[in-house]
């Protein structure tokens, strides 16, 4: 059994299994029943659990990815980058334009969904993670074009 917030039960005898989740649904299922996925492949907290393939699992976040993109301010999408940052990543404008109270809250929320990201799947954008938060207390334009460019 492996325990974070929620529990993942595995074992060869299917009917183990069976006897847990009811003796767990007795005691934690009175008020909401208990949620059970069974099968090969588990959606987890944005991670995908892929056990089609004996012997073997897949961990991977595309679905995560894909609705962090589709709930990014599209302006930030515009064009491609190569890598996650660019040279001036480190350097900061005192004098630029502050966001908006609402553009530091979505600015606020895609950098914690890129954290999110970078621990489990994609340890290549950390660098340029870490210093976007540092940044989420008072962004500014700058700091949203770098955020844009992790993006792409």
């Amino acid at each position: 059994m492996w325990h974070v917030d929620d529990c993942k039960i595995s074992r060869k005898d299917a009917s183990v299994v069976t006897d847990t989740l009811n003796k767990l649904e007795k005691i934690f299922g009175k008020e909401t029943p208990i949620t059970v996925t069974r099968g090969p492949i588990h959606d987890y907290l944005g991670m995908t659990f892929d056990y089609s393939v004996k012997e073997k699992v897949k961990f991977y976040m595309f679905d995560y990815i894909e609705q962090v993109l589709n709930e990014v301010d599209s302006t930030l999408m515009v064009g491609s980058s190569k890598t996650p940052a660019a040279a001036q990543l480190f350097s900061i404008n005192d004098d630029r334009i502050k966001l908006s109270r609402k553009e530091a809250d979505a600015f606020h929320r895609n950098v914690a969904r890129l954290l999110f990201l970078s621990k489990r799947a994609r340890p290549d954008l950390q660098t340029a993670v870490a210093f976007l938060c540092t940044r989420v207390q008072s962004p500014d334009v700058d700091d949203n074009k770098k955020l844009g460019r992790v993006m792409r």
